[in-house]
């Protein structure tokens, strides 16, 4: 069986990362089966140092992007089948933007943004024993806020983070419209993706700026509420 190595359920959320609720979301709509190994300790396990990873038999495959490769091509799915070309090429762009955009306006409102990192560190860093307890929230966080900085995001305002978030929001909520998914009734690796972002924010137990701009979308809270009530219902 796969197993599928991510952070965990926290904020409310399947996984606190939205990369490891994409291979969630991903083996959920293919209809693999899978187990979930939990825990910020499996990064030292981790090909690439980064989680999410899954060990598919003697395979052990790194990155959200290359594990949906590697399970598309190794059972035979194809989620975007029922796409042109160009809805393809679109969908691949609108996903890197999320990966490479929104992701990092999503770490700024949790690690950067002084009233929500109070949360986050009590979430994130709870059990963890005096002293460390001190120690390593500070440093997680330190390295974090320096790769905010040197992506860019970090360098921004409040309000002009929250506008760049918006416009991809915004962008989002036009594309799907009243769409049961965002190429019509039948979804796609792009709805992994956008599920997987939208409900980082949507459906998180923080209330942050970024977190209420994202509910005011009421299209794109009622695709979350489908998709969750479809593919991970309580």
């Amino acid at each position: 069986m796969i197993k599928l190595f991510g952070f965990g359920r926290n904020l409310g959320l399947i996984d606190a990362s939205p990369f490891v609720v994409k291979v969630h979301a991903f083996l959920k709509v293919a209809k693999l089966p899978y187990k979930t190994v939990s825990g910020a300790q499996n990064l030292g396990k981790s090909p690439k140092g980064k989680l999410p990873f899954i060990v598919d038999g003697e395979k052990t495959i790194g990155d959200s992007q290359l594990i949906i490769e590697y399970l598309s091509n190794k059972y035979t799915i194809d989620l975007d089948e029922h796409l042109d070309q160009q809805q393809k090429a679109c969908s691949y762009l609108i996903t890197k933007s999320l990966d490479e955009n929104l992701y990092w306006c999503l770490v700024w409102s949790r690690w950067q943004h002084e009233a929500t990192w109070q949360e986050v560190k009590n979430s994130f860093f709870k059990g963890i024993p005096f002293p460390l307890s001190k120690i390593v929230p500070k440093i997680v966080r330190k390295k974090t806020l320096k790769a905010l900085q040197a992506q860019g995001i970090g360098r921004h305002q409040e309000a002009e983070i929250i506008s760049i978030a918006d416009q991809t929001f915004s962008a989002l909520s036009v594309l799907l419209g009243d769409q049961k998914y965002f190429h019509g009734e039948t979804i796609s690796l792009l709805d992994i993706s956008a599920y997987a972002f939208l409900s980082s924010l949507i459906d998180s137990k923080l209330n942050n700026e970024l977190c209420v701009k994202a509910r005011s979308y009421p299209n794109l809270i009622d695709y979350c509420q489908r998709f969750q009530k479809k593919y991970f219902p309580v």
